[in-house]
């Protein structure tokens, strides 16, 4: 394990950066129960305990770093915040034992491959029993959770960004700055694109939860006065089993929100449907490096 300088310039409130794994292959530990196996590539830093003021809580940052990264001080790079950050690097914290998004090794090799332009992965941890509420803009008496997305938002943007910029090498611009998730986290990050589109330009809709509180999300697209400058990856599976009835449907509904919007497929809108792809990890990772190439690379996928 090595700890780089950089390491310890943090703020008294946060407990100190953890270096995961500076090399640049991953190290498969399996633990003694034969269970979960450590599958983090290249250089992963965790800041435990960072508070929030707004929701008046804490949570673990993981922040991905490209390669080079340490070894060219004034270069300066793109930001994707990712929320449910504990599933997108490493089997050992992921939800599901080892099933994780693969964003460490999928970037890893894009940027290496000189695929993608070299970008920084903040992976925000969920707040636990507190997801749905923080993720979801609505209260449902229903399922009797969700409504803190709009303090959520503002703890991205009034305390975690600021925080991030202030501490690495980042380009701390819209054009520069992207949100993305899936499920409930699909549908915060299309939310604070909508909100905050002065910060965010890119936006990663990934798996959307769109039925929640009779498909608000879509009429917040629709409610839109006039399109938003931002582009956006939008994706569904065909055999996603959810409290959704009819993900596709809604995803497919949701898409076409956009398009009345003025958003072009293939220009500013890439809608990928996989087919004989399930509600998980596995199929979020199998299309991350399809999402990076179309945010950060030359090539941009044919939609379905």
């Amino acid at each position: 394990m090595i700890f780089l300088p950089l390491a310890i310039i943090l703020n008294s409130r946060f407990a100190p950066i953890q270096t995961q794994n500076s090399k640049p292959t991953a190290t498969a530990q399996v633990v003694p129960d034969g269970g979960r196996i450590r599958s983090v590539v290249g250089d992963l830093r965790l800041i435990l305990n960072f508070h929030s003021t707004i929701l008046n809580n804490d949570r673990t940052i993981r922040i991905w770093f490209p390669p080079g990264y340490a070894a060219s001080p004034n270069a300066r790079y793109p930001v994707l915040y990712m929320n449910d950050g504990q599933n997108l690097f490493d089997g050992m914290t992921s939800y599901l034992p080892n099933e994780e998004w693969r964003c460490d090794e999928t970037a890893f090799a894009l940027i290496q491959s000189k695929l993608i332009s070299p970008i920084i992965i903040v992976g925000i941890d969920n707040a636990g029993a507190d997801r749905g509420n923080e993720y979801l803009p609505t209260y449902s008496s229903k399922y009797h959770f969700g409504g803190k997305a709009n303090l959520y938002a503002q703890f991205v943007t009034k305390e975690l960004k600021p925080y991030i910029d202030s501490h690495f090498h980042t380009r701390p611009d819209r054009a520069n700055t992207a949100m993305g998730g899936s499920s409930f986290g699909g549908i915060i990050s299309l939310y604070i694109g909508l909100n905050d589109s002065s910060l965010f330009s890119k936006i990663l809709i990934i798996s959307p939860s769109v039925w929640w509180d009779n498909k608000v999300i879509i009429n917040r697209v629709a409610d839109l006065p006039k399109k938003l400058p931002l582009k956006i990856w939008l994706d569904i599976g065909t055999n996603e089993e959810t409290n959704d009835p009819s993900p596709r449907n809604y995803a497919d509904q949701l898409a076409k929100a956009f398009e009345n919007k003025g958003w072009v497929q293939g220009k500013d809108l890439a809608y990928f449907v996989d087919y004989g792809a399930q509600h998980n990890e596995f199929a979020w990772s199998r299309r991350f490096g399809m999402m990076l190439l179309y945010m950060y690379g030359n090539i941009t996928p044919s939609a379905n």
